[in-house]
């Protein structure tokens, strides 16, 4: 049985967890307050969940502040995103609340709410994992005894858009001048426009090894890339070094390989919707590219393995996620599948002709 006692002007509370005492301070003066902590920590030890003074403080808003302090220190580019998910969504629903407290039934009404107020899948398994994260990192460092399971939804958000060579070129016919060469390299090499294309600068070309090269660090992964240069790729990189030099001859130094009139390129999206619709393809979506990059060199027969690598993909799990298939197999097969046919019907024909 636990006890209540006051000293001074604020109860204290004590309860049993197999047989080890704890004792901790209620906080407050009001004994009903007092007697409604210590329910909550027998029910909790009760319903098995480990309790102990320490845990008993540790609430959702400091494990919030604990996963934002961590993204933070590890310098992670989607630190303003968590934190948006974070205030819009998850403090709503879980702030004020013990973290020992929020279990797999209180992590599932979330989850049914948010669906209901028509978030998607995708949108609510990025919530949940900042969830499953704060956890995590409080088990690690000792706040937590153990965490709740949390069940993520399945995503059906199979990527299928794809841009046809003749479809991005009606598509660049209709992007403002200063945008052409920036999009033509990424529907050339697959990379990520917004952290890899834009941000790239002269010295991250090698004229010498023809070869473009992202920093380690720089990329989604982490990992270094290099792409070696095409006829394509050699062309559009010629021109931009040769308006870099026009612009350093009148004084200007620009070290981005892609910019407009000097100037950094900060946002196309609105301009590349604008040239889809002109294009009669409406509605592709930028990352699109980086999918038909990969499709078009598995098409001149790459391996998958160089291609993933000169794209910066790191496994093949994405290909499935994104709907490409081989095109080399599939023509391998389809050849087979002809030269099978070819040899019944020959044998077919044999037999009909020696009856």
């Amino acid at each position: 049985m636990g006890m209540i006692r006051k000293r001074g002007r604020v109860y204290w509370i004590k309860y049993y967890r197999n047989g080890r005492p704890f004792e901790e301070s209620a906080r407050t003066g009001n004994y009903e307050e007092a007697r409604d902590q210590l329910k909550q920590k027998e029910g909790d030890i009760a319903n098995g969940v480990p309790v102990s003074p320490r845990t008993g403080r540790f609430k959702f808003d400091d494990a919030a502040a604990d996963l934002v302090t961590e993204y933070e220190i590890n310098s992670r580019r989607t630190t303003a995103d968590l934190e948006r998910r974070i205030t819009l969504h998850l403090k709503p629903w879980f702030t004020g609340r013990r973290m020992t407290a929020i279990d797999a039934a209180q992590v599932r009404a979330f989850t049914e709410a948010r669906l209901q107020a028509g978030a998607a899948p995708a949108e609510v398994n990025r919530e949940l994992a900042a969830l499953k994260r704060m956890f995590s990192l409080a088990v690690k460092e000792g706040r937590l005894h153990a965490k709740p399971y949390i069940a993520m939804l399945a995503e059906r958000n199979v990527r299928r858009g794809f841009l046809e060579p003749a479809q991005f070129a009606a598509v660049e016919r209709q992007l403002p001048a200063a945008l052409r060469p920036v999009l033509r390299f990424a529907y050339l090499t697959g990379w990520r426009l917004a952290s890899e294309v834009l941000p790239l600068e002269w010295r991250n070309v090698d004229w010498t090894g023809r070869v473009v090269r992202l920093d380690p660090g720089t990329t989604k992964n982490g990992e270094g890339r290099s792409y070696p240069f095409t006829a394509a790729l050699d062309t559009l990189l010629t021109a931009q070094h040769a308006a870099h030099e026009r612009l350093q001859q009148a004084g200007r130094i620009v070290p981005q390989v892609f910019h407009r009139n000097g100037k950094p390129i900060r946002n196309l999206r609105a301009a590349w919707q604008t040239a889809c619709a002109a294009a009669g393809v409406p509605g592709r979506l930028l990352h699109d590219m980086r999918r038909s990059a990969v499709r078009n060199l598995e098409r001149d027969g790459v391996s998958r393995s160089a291609a993933m690598a000169m794209v910066g993909h790191k496994t093949e799990s994405i290909y499935r996620r994104y709907a490409i298939v081989d095109a080399g197999a599939l023509r391998d097969a389809a050849a087979k599948i002809d030269q099978a046919a070819a040899v019944t019907i020959a044998v077919t024909i044999a037999k009909k002709e020696s009856a």
